[in-house]
C-alpha cells in the first residue's frame, strides 16, 4: 500500500507532545466501519486495536448508531449528571436483568464518571472507607489508570514517573507465574501478612486484572485468581476484580472473572460497556459495601445518557440470549491461537511466547525492539496493532468481537508477513 505524506502540521504545532497513538500509525483517519478504518486519502486499515477495546462491537455498529440516532433526534436528554432519566433507567433495567440476575451478581450499579480511572478511583476510595485501612496491594505489570490513586497501584515505571510525587499506600506483589512457577502460589503474601514483623500495613483490598492488557497480555489461571479470592476472604480484605480492558465479553464471557468461579467484592468496569466508543464507567459493588454518603463521590460527567443509550443496544443485540457471544469470541479465539501457533513455528527462534484468552492475544519476541518493528510493517501494510508490557515487547492483537472469520484471516496473515519481513 502507498501512503502519501499526510498533513501533520496542526497536530505538530498546536497539540502536545503527550500524544502517543498518532506517532505510531502517522496518517489522518476519517471514517470507520466495522472493522475497517480510512484515512483522509482514502487507505483502507483493518483495524486490531479495536479503541484499545472500547469498540468490542466495532465502529458505529449500525444497531447501537441508529438508536443513537433516534434518541438524539427526539432530543432525549445528553447530559443529566446523576438524575434520573428515561435512558439511566432503560439501562440499569438491561443491565440487571440481561447480565447481573442470570449470572446471580448482587451488585449495586455506581457512575462514578466517564473513564475506567475514575472507576477505579472509586473503587479504592470505597475499600478504604468500608474497611478504614489505607494500604492496597496490586501486582507487578499491573494497569489501572493514569490518575494519581490508580497510578500508585499500577507497575510501569515509565507511567507512575509521570506523578511527579511519591505514589503511596499501593503494595506491589507478584502476578501469576511472575517466578515461572518456580515459587509456591501466594507464600510471600501470605507471609507477610501473617508476620507481625513484615512491615506490611493490614490492606484493604487487592486489585487485580484477569488479563494484564498494558502488563503484555498475562494471563492469570482460574485456580490462582480462586485462590486469590479465598486467601482475600481469609484475611480481611475486599478483592477488586478490574475488568476495565477486559470485561465486557472480551475474554469470552461479558465478565472475565466468570471462568474462575469468583464473585469479586467490587469490579470496575468501562471502555466498551457505551459499546459506541462513548465514555461511560461504572463501579460495581455488593450491596453491603454501599456505605457512601450521598455525594461523597461524583462527577460532572458520570450521567452520559447517550452512552446509556448505546450501552443498552449493546447488551439488548449481544447479550440478551445467553452464550451465543461467548461461545463466537472463543471460536475467534481459536482461530487466532492457530495462526499464531502457525506464526511461532515459522520464526521459532524470534518468538518468545504468545498468550491470551478470547480475542486478547500477545506475541512476545526475544528481541524486546521486534514488537515495534512489526505493528510498524503492519501498519505499512494496512493493518493497526499496538505493543504492550514494560518494555513494548509485545505485539498485542484486540479485534473487534464481531469480526467476521474472512477479516481476521486477513489481519492474521498480514502479521505473519510483518514479523517475517521484520526478521
Amino acid at each position: 500500500m502507498t501512503i502519501t505524506q499526510p498533513d501533520l502540521s496542526v497536530f505538530e504545532t498546536v497539540e502536545s507532545e503527550v500524544r502517543s497513538y498518532c506517532r505510531g500509525w502517522p496518517t489522518v483517519f476519517d471514517r470507520a466501519v466495522g472493522s475497517r478504518m480510512y484515512d483522509e486519502d482514502g487507505h483502507e486499515y483493518l483495524d486490531f486495536f479495536a479503541g484499545a477495546g472500547s469498540l468490542n462491537y466495532g465502529h458505529n455498529n449500525p444497531v447501537l448508531k441508529r438508536a443513537l440516532i433516534d434518541y438524539l433526534e427526539r432530543d432525549g436528554v445528553t447530559h443529566g449528571l446523576d438524575m434520573s432519566t428515561t435512558a439511566k433507567r432503560t439501562f440499569l433495567e438491561a443491565f440487571q436483568n440481561l447480565l447481573l440476575r442470570p449470572r446471580d451478581l448482587p451488585y449495586k450499579v455506581m457512575f462514578p464518571g466517564p473513564t475506567g480511572t475514575n472507576a477505579v478511583e472509586a473503587a479504592l476510595k470505597l475499600a478504604r472507607k468500608v474497611k478504614g485501612r489505607e494500604s492496597i496491594v496490586s501486582f507487578t505489570n499491573a494497569f489501572h489508570g493514569m490518575s494519581l490513586g490508580s497510578l500508585a497501584v499500577t507497575g510501569n515505571a515509565f507511567k507512575r514517573a509521570g506523578a511527579g510525587i511519591p505514589l503511596v499506600h499501593g503494595t506491589p506483589m507478584p502476578f501469576d507465574n511472575y517466578f515461572d512457577g518456580t515459587v509456591e502460589d501466594f507464600l510471600w503474601f501470605e507471609r507477610l501478612l501473617e508476620d507481625q514483623g513484615s512491615g506490611l500495613n493490614k490492606p484493604a483490598a487487592v486489585i487485580v486484572e484477569t488479563v494484564q492488557g498494558e502488563g503484555g497480555i498475562n494471563v492469570a489461571r482460574a485456580e490462582w485468581l480462586r485462590a486469590l479470592s479465598e486467601l482475600c476472604e481469609r484475611q480481611d480484605m475486599l478483592l477488586i476484580v478490574d475488568d476495565i480492558q477486559m470485561g465486557c465479553g472480551r475474554t469470552g464471557a461479558f465478565f472475565s472473572f466468570e471462568e474462575a468461579g469468583i464473585t469479586p467484592d467490587i469490579v470496575t468496569v468501562s471502555k466498551s460497556i457505551s459499546g459506541y466508543g462513548l465514555p461511560m464507567s461504572l463501579c460495581l459493588f455488593k450491596p453491603e459495601l454501599d456505605i457512601w454518603e450521598p455525594g461523597e463521590h461524583n462527577g460532572t460527567f458520570r450521567g452520559n445518557n447517550p452512552a446509556f443509550v448505546t450501552a443498552t443496544a449493546a447488551l439488548e443485540a449481544y447479550w440478551a440470549d445467553g452464550s451465543a457471544m461467548e461461545k463466537q469470541t472463543r471460536k475467534r479465539g481459536e482461530q487466532v491461537e492457530q495462526a499464531l501457533i502457525s506464526i511461532t513455528e515459522e520464526n521459532l527462534a524470534d518468538v518468545k511466547e504468545y498468550r491470551g484468552r478470547g480475542l486478547v492475544w500477545g506475541m512476545e519476541f526475544h528481541d524486546k525492539e521486534r514488537a515495534g518493528k512489526v505493528a510498524k510493517r503492519a501498519f505499512e501494510l494496512g493493518l493497526l496493532i499496538e505493543t504492550s508490557g514494560p518494555e513494548s515487547e509485545v505485539v498485542k492483537l484486540l479485534p473487534a468481537l464481531t469480526i467476521t472469520p474472512e477479516e481476521l484471516d486477513e489481519g492474521l496473515s498480514t502479521l505473519a508477513r510483518a514479523v517475517r519481513e521484520t526478521a
